[in-house]
């Protein structure tokens, strides 16, 4: 089983996102477990209090290390780990998430998800206790809330019986592609109302044509999208003859 820790301030996001699709079933079937920790109930006071003004002044509020320090040291208490809890704090300064570290995570035990808010977390408690620090990207979210659900979510799916097929091992990034992106999919009808078609190859039945096909869409949609994955694959190894061959002839 894989057991997530979510300190948070807002609890109520999460049990929606549990409940619906088919991500649901890792939770079902107790492959996925969550246990959500409301930071409020770590404050000191009577006002609940978890934030206060930086030190040295600034803009917005930071989260107060006395609740998280309680918060946290309540969560390890309650894990099984004989070794390292691994912590997860999400923030701008980490290291981009990827399917390898989900890969990793949804493999494991789980992991303590701190969700920050307002300008940050205080940095004694990240250096203490955080394992893990995790950005979703170049951007900036009100919280750590919505990566702990984007981590929830390929997590679960990852998980035994969730998807009906191999559906996972043929996705972007997976090590079926050797960590490409995924090409086009088609679906009915073959024609549309504008003239559109599905590719021949596709309606041929000739399923070595049509892998093959696969194949080179994907090769040419990462070397136009994402050339260091495809600078990757080749620096792994990952990519045959075939493959080199299919890039030298569209110039690469």
């Amino acid at each position: 089983m894989v057991c997530f820790d979510i300190i948070t301030l807002f609890p109520d996001l999460f049990a929606p996102f549990q409940e619906q699709g088919i991500t649901r079933r890792a939770y079902d079937s107790q492959q996925l477990r969550t246990r959500l920790w409301p930071l409020r109930d770590f404050a000191d006071d009577a006002y609940r209090r978890v934030d206060d003004r930086p030190f040295g002044g600034g803009p917005g509020m930071v989260l107060l290390a006395q609740p998280l320090y309680r918060a946290l040291q309540a969560v390890i208490a309650q894990r099984s780990e004989t070794t390292q809890v691994r912590v997860v704090h999400f923030t701008p300064v980490g290291r981009p998430l990827d399917q390898l570290w989900i890969q990793q995570m949804a493999q494991g035990s789980g992991a303590v998800l701190l969700c920050g808010r307002y300008e940050g977390v205080d940095q004694r408690v990240i250096d203490e206790f955080v394992t893990d620090e995790i950005s979703v990207g170049d951007l900036i979210l009100s919280g750590g809330e919505l990566p702990a659900l984007m981590v929830l979510d390929a997590v679960a799916r990852l998980q035994a019986g969730v998807l009906a097929d191999d559906s996972a091992q043929q996705e972007s990034f997976s090590p079926a592609l050797g960590g490409l992106l995924e090409g086009p999919t088609y679906s009915r009808p073959e024609t549309l109302a504008n003239g559109r078609s599905v590719p021949e190859v596709l309606l041929s039945g000739n399923h070595a044509r049509i892998e093959r096909w696969r194949r080179e869409q994907s090769l040419r949609l990462t070397a136009q999208r994402r050339p260091d994955l495809l600078a990757r694959a080749r620096q792994l190894g990952t990519l045959s003859s075939q493959d080199e061959a299919f890039l030298r002839s569209i110039g690469l």
